[in-house]
């Protein structure tokens, strides 16, 4: 297919709004066939009781009534490779998702910074967003701010930035954050789940909980004074909270970063405030209560609610 013509254009335009914007492998593969299979080596072939069955009916090429055996999917990703025949590395076994966890939780607690942290999660494996995302999306703004904004994943602008919030939905919240005198030099800006889920869908709970150690260890690491859960996903995972944004937005409640108590603000996403834009005039109360909790914190050195 040329694609440099208009029908191609569209037709690869049509893929990355299904969803469809990584590629996986080299070849398509027929995941509906009754059986995967992979070709054996050469040797194997000539030295295999079919080859030799072909033979003796007069080198036909043809294995006439021999059934082939199905291939042990598990045996060829788990197979050593031959060095020899420059063959690429077998991939690793998947871990279960109790053992992901289990390490997620303690490459997060070794981490002692945060350009620690966002080195861990550049080789931690344990996700297995990492293998359809295009990079991690760590954070954006500046660790030292005395507020810190999280969100639930990262979009497909973001998947390409390496950056939260540079979307529709990032714009719309540089407007909101300027409104009470904040900027990206001024905020620190993160997701709970630092790599895009496939078409943008909503990360799964196992998901969630695998990253869950990694953004609390990166708020203890921030050490912000009030944080801020953009949407319910946000507030759910980080507060412990079973009730919807609609009736827990404008709310404070207390965080625990593991070094001390911070106040937690939740408030609508700025994708719901694109999608429900009469909600903006409640996003933009509880971004005066934010305004008005970092003043009474720079005055007495904490955040009053």
């Amino acid at each position: 297919m040329d694609f440099g013509t208009k029908e191609a254009r569209e037709l690869l335009a049509f893929y990355v709004d299904a969803g469809a914007d990584a590629l996986l492998g080299e070849a398509p593969v027929d995941r509906m066939a009754d059986e995967l299979s992979s070709p054996a080596p050469a040797r194997e072939i000539a030295a295999s009781p079919a080859a030799e069955t072909a033979g003796q009916k007069g080198q036909t090429g043809s294995l006439g009534s021999h059934a082939r055996e199905p291939t042990d999917i598990a045996s060829i990703r788990l197979r050593p490779a031959d060095a020899s025949e420059g063959k690429p590395k077998a991939l690793a076994p998947p871990v279960t998702p109790e053992a992901a966890l289990m390490a997620a939780r303690e490459a997060a607690k070794n981490a002692q910074s945060l350009d620690e942290l966002r080195a861990l999660l550049e080789t931690f494996e344990g996700c297995a967003l990492r293998a359809t995302a295009s990079q991690l999306v760590f954070a954006d703004g500046s660790p030292q701010s005395r507020v810190m904004f999280v969100g639930e994943a990262p979009g497909y602008e973001e998947d390409v930035s390496g950056k939260p919030f540079v979307g529709r939905s990032g714009k719309l919240l540089d407007l909101m954050m300027a409104a009470i005198g904040l900027d990206r030099t001024t905020a620190y800006i993160a997701n709970v789940v630092p790599w895009r889920p496939p078409g943008n869908r909503t990360p799964t709970p196992q998901e969630t909980a695998i990253c869950l150690p990694f953004i609390r260890r990166q708020i203890e690491l921030a050490d912000p004074d009030v944080l801020v859960c953009l949407g319910g996903p946000a507030m759910q995972t980080l507060l412990g909270i079973k009730d919807g944004i609609t009736r827990s937005r404008g709310r404070w409640f207390p965080y625990d970063t593991g070094t001390r108590e911070i106040k937690a603000l939740a408030t609508f996403h700025p994708a719901f405030l694109l999608r429900s834009p009469l909600q903006k005039r409640f996003a933009w109360r509880d971004f005066l209560a934010l305004k008005k909790a970092l003043a009474a914190s720079a005055q007495s050195g904490t955040v009053s609610s």
